[in-house]
């Protein structure tokens, strides 16, 4: 089996990429999550990644964190540095991506693996937004909107554990309003509380917060494990 990493950061997108590579042979040896200093950065997640550290507890894996300044260009150097940590802690040969159509964040992630001489996999490449957001559901994922940063997106849906008729709503928004279903342009950030490899499932409360015309928050405010 091939010993690979998983860039995390307690997303949909990034909790489905480590289910890929599981189902698909690979040995994931650890998660490698930056933590950045801005909610702006254009390289990483950052609503709730501090809980993520739970998520990779619920799947048994090893966690590497680190920080990232979140700066454009900065934020390649921190990339290189967390990589570098699981090639040299976990003797990892490629890093698994939960990518879906940003060309920047897919061009720097193999720019800089390509200068560690690790290999890239970005399983979600591509996929068809719509169809890939009911995929989720039907893999078993389990996962709550915790920002919303576009015009059209309901902010009542912050907080909520998404169940199928959520997401076709969802899905009806984004050809209304024209955002994206799958949120890669940034429209809303999720957090995963149940998935197949999650051993316990993870309760979450908090409370909405508005920060603009069309933002808000979910502020997690306490995060604990529940028996499945």
């Amino acid at each position: 089996m091939r010993p690979v990493c998983v860039l995390f950061s307690g997303g949909k997108d990034s909790t489905y990429a480590v289910h890929w590579a599981l189902m698909h042979g690979f040995d994931v040896k650890c998660l490698v999550t930056l933590m950045p200093g801005r909610e702006d950065s254009w390289m990483f997640h950052r609503p709730a990644v501090e809980y993520t550290r739970l998520q990779a507890e619920a799947m048994g894996i090893r966690q590497i964190i680190d920080t990232t300044s979140g700066v454009r260009g900065e934020e390649l150097d921190d990339l290189r540095r967390i990589l570098k940590r699981a090639i040299d802690e976990c003797e990892v040969t490629g890093v698994v991506t939960g990518a879906l159509l940003s060309d920047y964040q897919r061009m720097n992630i193999n720019m800089v693996s390509e200068e560690l001489k690790i290999r890239v996999y970005s399983p979600l490449w591509r996929k068809n937004q719509a169809r890939y957001l009911m995929e989720l559901h039907e893999s078993g994922l389990r996962f709550m909107l915790t920002s919303i940063d576009a015009y059209g997106l309901d902010s009542r849906l912050l907080g909520k554990v998404l169940d199928k008729a959520d997401l076709e709503y969802i899905i009806e928004l984004s050809q209304k309003y024209g955002f994206n279903p799958a949120f890669e342009g940034g429209e809303a950030e999720t957090f995963v509380v149940d998935a197949p490899l999650f051993r316990k499932s993870i309760k979450v409360s908090g409370y909405v917060k508005r920060i603009g015309e069309y933002s808000w928050r979910f502020i997690i405010t306490d995060a604990s494990f529940k028996d499945k």
